[in-house]
């Protein structure tokens, strides 16, 4: 499902907001997006822009699987299954993105609605392009960039050191040609969050996930989804400027850096096209960015125990912390699962795994695990010196380099003292108390009298 249809349907479904007085870019804008709980949203009055500004579309899990056509509780297993088998998506001669094109010296970013979020910021940004690029070794690599506009055709893009962009720019010579797709559909999005083994396709996987046609960009051999509302034909130079600061994932300003120059030389669009918004450190971003990686580490624990679910926590940003549950069937199998979950997503912080009956989305019911069933001396891995997240403003962090910590695992799952299990189960199991019907005891109902014979 594209950008429109999705708009269609949530609007059928009375979730599409609609904003229509003049809304500045520039810092009023994503004020008004946060103050509207980041629901879908649309604005049509947005001052420079003679289109429309949309914000909030990937803030639920529900949005995602709307568009996917699939029920809520049926995300894991999609993404799951279309990491497992990704499918080549059909390449078109005509498309959506391509009805307008503009090139050379009528390119202009400032005639583009970005956004200013906060005061301090570097500069205008987009917060929600899909990046495409090829890498010479590996192929094509989908990614997130934040991109801060610093001239009529320039910017400077983040690259996170070390990941699919960053390694591809290092390892050619001259520029590195790149696509970044704002409004594209939201299976490309989901899948371009994702944390696939090197070499994996992000566009297949999205297309794995629900059909996305895609065609050729007008002035490389980049393949860019073709129902996507605006795309950025450009290319990565070696030359660096300032990027940031930046308000970042987890809602803490990441610092300045020198990053490469990302230079458009063309712009394409739908007719009438649509800018998609997205708010920095906010539930969209947070579960954009995280939801993707739940099936990379439900993946990678499944390969050591019997996984059952895992959540990326809202406190941890959607990305430095999880609860992973899981059904215990040997003593080891929560320290396996706690090194499973690093290796699943390896900007985890810490991780917390628990029993099968325990809710890893409730945050009451994981510390009552914590609480009854964890004894540090025995259940706490702690592993110092490993590679982290740049979001992560403890860390430590070295220019040019990967930022390091010390992760922390919490084994929260019932001890067990015998090789098959606890010899006193109910010791850890929580008691209880029967139902009643509460109407019996507040006077609702009326004892029968002979009348009632």
């Amino acid at each position: 499902m594209d950008v429109r249809g999705f708009l269609t349907a949530a609007e059928e479904r009375g979730w599409l907001r609609h904003v229509t007085v003049t809304v500045d870019p520039h810092l009023e804008l994503a004020r008004v997006v946060h103050a509207l709980g980041e629901e879908p949203m649309r604005f049509t009055s947005v001052k420079g822009w003679g289109g429309v500004v949309v914000a909030g579309l990937c803030s639920r899990r529900r949005h995602f699987a709307l568009a996917l056509g699939i029920e809520e509780q049926e995300l894991m297993p999609a993404l799951l299954a279309a990491l497992r088998a990704p499918s080549v998506p059909q390449v078109v001669e005509v498309a959506p993105c391509q009805e307008v094109v503009i090139a050379g010296p009528d390119v202009d970013l400032g005639r583009l609605p970005l956004v200013t979020h906060f005061e301090g910021d570097g500069g205008p940004y987009v917060t929600a392009g899909v990046a495409v690029i090829n890498d010479p070794d590996l192929g094509r690599n989908l990614s997130y960039h934040r991109l801060m506009r610093v001239g009529r055709r320039c910017f400077t893009a983040r690259l996170v050191e070390g990941r699919g962009a960053h390694r591809a720019w290092r390892a050619v010579d001259g520029d590195l040609p790149m696509a970044v797709c704002i409004g594209a559909p939201l299976a490309v999005q989901l899948a371009a969050a994702m944390s696939p083994a090197p070499g994996v396709d992000e566009m297949a996987i999205a297309n794995a996930l629900h059909p996305v046609p895609t065609v050729r960009a007008v002035g490389s051999d980049l393949v860019v989804p073709a129902e996507t509302e605006i795309v950025l034909e450009g290319r990565l130079t070696h030359d660096l400027g300032d990027e940031g600061p930046f308000v970042d994932l987890t809602q803490t300003r990441d610092t300045v850096r020198q990053q490469p120059f990302f230079v458009v030389d063309r712009i394409t669009h739908r007719k009438d096209p649509i800018y998609q918004a997205l708010l920095p450190g906010g539930d969209e971003h947070r579960l954009l960015m995280g939801m993707p990686r739940e099936p990379t580490i439900y993946d990678a624990v499944s390969r050591v125990c019997a996984c059952r679910d895992v959540v990326l926590t809202r406190g941890g940003g959607h990305w430095l912390h999880a609860v992973v549950r899981i059904d215990k069937r040997s003593p080891d199998d929560g320290r396996a699962a706690i090194m499973a979950a690093f290796q699943g997503h390896t900007s985890l912080k810490h991780v917390v795994v628990v029993d099968g009956e325990v809710d890893a989305a409730d945050p009451h019911a994981v510390e009552w695990a914590v609480a009854t069933r964890f004894q540090a001396d025995r259940d706490l891995v702690v592993l110092h010196d490993q590679p982290s997240s740049s979001l992560d403003p403890s860390a430590l962090h070295v220019p040019g380099e990967k930022a390091r910590t010390t992760k922390m695992g919490l084994d929260a799952t019932t001890p067990w003292d015998t090789p098959t299990g606890p010899s006193r189960p109910e010791d850890y199991a929580a008691v209880e108390y029967g139902a009643v019907d509460v109407a019996d005891y507040l006077g609702d109902r009326r004892e029968p009298d002979a009348s009632d014979a």
